[in-house]
């Protein structure tokens, strides 16, 4: 699927999804468009593997939790690579702090709210993994993604991947939000 805003890459994984409105994603550590900085990449890549900051504002209302996302539809595995995956934020929640994704019992584990489930990553783990593209594979882009539920609580099994989370909770989406960052093999010496 080609999409119509070359920054975001060639391949859009929302395309073929049930289009919802759009609402205000910021952030002090990433920007639409920009590559990712050091700490956004994997320790193996030369970085920090730190999740970057997130502040969103102008969800519907109706709103009643909210799910996190960090997709790269460009790895070279015929399915992508899922970076993170948070569910059952509390609709009150407006912004999640550099390093929120840290494995838990680790420092910056604490930062997510009471109630919040991460799901483990491609490499099963229940944390935010920092980009390390391969070599050879060009550009990456990297889908953070905040969604708007009209549910409070997602029910997933807590090993489930991002995949089934995304399948679960398809219905209940009343609007994204969107920031993709890029990210290539060499970014970080």
């Amino acid at each position: 699927m080609t999409n119509r805003n070359p920054s975001r890459g060639d391949i859009d994984p929302y395309a073929r999804m049930r289009q919802v409105p759009a609402f205000a994603l910021r952030s002090s550590d990433i920007q639409d468009g920009e590559p990712l900085p050091a700490e956004q990449f994997s320790a193996a890549a030369g970085g920090s593997n730190r999740s970057p900051q997130l502040s969103w504002e102008g969800f519907p209302e109706g709103t009643k939790s909210f799910a996190v996302t960090c997709f790269d539809p460009d790895a070279p595995t015929g399915s992508g690579f899922w970076h993170w995956a948070v569910a059952n934020l509390p609709a009150g929640t407006r912004e999640l702090p550099a390093g929120a994704g840290a494995l838990a019992g680790t420092p910056g584990s604490e930062l997510l709210p009471d109630g919040a489930l991460t799901l483990p990553n491609e490499r099963r783990e229940p944390a935010f993994t920092g980009a390390a593209p391969p070599s050879g594979t060009g550009v990456h882009h990297y889908w953070f993604v905040v969604h708007a539920l009209d549910v409070e609580h997602v029910d997933v099994d807590p090993d489930a991947t991002p995949a089934v989370l995304a399948f679960t909770m398809r219905d209940a989406v009343l609007a994204r939000a969107i920031i993709v960052a890029t990210g290539e093999f060499g970014q970080v010496d």
